[in-house]
């Protein structure tokens, strides 16, 4: 699956992961390979995920996330 986490200033990751978990308004969730599709708003909190190097977290004060057809694509602030 594919991870996309940007920023008005910046693409932060972009790349292959096979788990993501992320912080939702509504509490904390992971995103697999094959998850539904869904957008949600997300809280401060950490995204982290998992690639081949390891597992990597990325520090957010919010924003929004989209999953659809294996792609998570995080829009912070």
């Amino acid at each position: 699956m594919t991870l996309k986490i940007i920023s008005a200033e910046d693409i932060l990751f972009e790349g292959e992961t096979s788990a993501v978990h992320l912080p939702g308004a509504l509490g904390a969730f992971t995103v697999l390979k094959g998850h539904a599709s869904l957008i949600s708003t997300l809280t401060p909190g950490q995204v982290r995920f998992a690639t081949p190097g390891g597992e990597k977290a990325i520090k957010i004060e919010g924003g929004i996330a989209d999953i659809d057809s294996d792609v998570v694509s995080v829009c912070i602030y």
